[in-house]
């Protein structure tokens, strides 16, 4: 781990917003975001403070795993951050099974991300064996999508 960041657990919904913003991604109100990160585990980097890149991580406590994000704004990009977060994350869910457990660990790879997460031993959808993964976002400001 590069010393340079510190590591907390937590991040303000506005500081999630921010990060969602600096990739494009969609935003929703705090309030949602706050309810959102009060029921995942987080790992942010800082660097002096300033949120720089975050993974998100949502369990049922049985057998189902979603990683929710992985971001790291642009002007970190290319230093090894999402690699490192990736690590976190993975030795997180390792440490959390039990003799006997298996858990299905998934997540919706932004496009043209997916060779990265297949170096964490993802494998991508469709193939021989499942289907093409599928979402549906809904909203009530109009149509779904």
């Amino acid at each position: 781990m590069n010393n340079r960041y510190e590591i907390t657990n937590t991040i303000t919904p506005a500081e999630y917003m921010s990060m969602r913003r600096a990739v494009e991604w969609g935003e929703f109100p705090l309030e949602q975001a706050q309810a959102g990160l009060d029921n995942s585990y987080v790992w942010c980097f800082r660097d002096e403070g300033r949120p720089v890149a975050v993974g998100r991580v949502i369990w049922d406590h049985g057998y189902v795993i979603y990683i929710a994000d992985i971001i790291v704004i642009p002007e970190y990009q290319g230093q090894g951050l999402g690699r490192e977060l990736m690590e976190h994350v993975m030795a997180f869910i390792r440490s959390e099974l039990k003799p006997g457990y298996k858990f299905m660990v998934s997540l919706s790879a932004a496009k043209g991300k997916e060779d990265f997460y297949k170096k964490f031993g993802f494998n991508v959808r469709p193939n021989e064996d499942v289907g093409p993964g599928m979402y549906q976002w809904f909203s009530n400001e109009g149509e779904n999508s």
